[in-house]
């Protein structure tokens, strides 16, 4: 057995506490009723034992993903936010911009793991992404691109197996 499956190493992969998320969609086109990547998103965490919060969907602009996310930003219960879309290189795509524009410390390991697994499904196109991983207010924001295969793989690869051992690093 590896070391990533030894019992004694659970918790550096996602571990057994419910996390609290939020789950934001950035759009211009979809409507919180015709929100696929969302829903997915939200799925995954429930189906992984974590707690959705709240789940809202905001137009492509720096201020509503400021003026949406700021207040879950302070509240108690949250504990990780997932935004999903606005992280490609068009001039409607400001998700990142609006989480550097909030202060956020960007932890690279996170946009380059993802480019490095979207590469093996998309070819030389995964260099257009910008997801993203910021502490925003210490808590950790993942910046997701807007379609499904995008969000199911950083939430499978990435997010999930490394939560818990993030959060507890970041309560230290």
């Amino acid at each position: 057995m590896s070391e990533a499956t030894t019992p004694a190493s659970r918790h550096h992969l996602g571990g057994d506490r419910s996390i609290g998320f939020v789950v934001l969609s950035v759009s211009d086109t979809h409507t919180a009723e015709d929100d696929p990547s969302g829903h997915l998103a939200r799925d995954l965490l429930q189906q992984a034992g974590h707690k959705v919060l709240h789940y809202d969907l905001v137009a492509n602009s720096v201020a509503d993903v400021r003026d949406k996310l700021d207040p879950y930003l302070k509240e108690i219960p949250v504990e990780a936010v997932l935004t999903v879309g606005g992280t490609g290189v068009s001039s409607r795509d400001l998700t990142v911009s609006a989480l550097e524009a909030m202060g956020g410390r960007r932890l690279e390991g996170f946009g380059d793991l993802y480019r490095s697994l979207s590469f093996q499904e998309v070819g030389p196109l995964a260099m257009l992404s910008r997801a993203s991983l910021f502490l925003v207010r210490d808590k950790p924001v993942f910046a997701l691109p807007g379609s499904e295969r995008a969000v199911r793989t950083a939430l499978e690869k990435l997010v999930l197996p490394a939560i818990q051992h993030l959060i507890e690093e970041l309560e230290r």
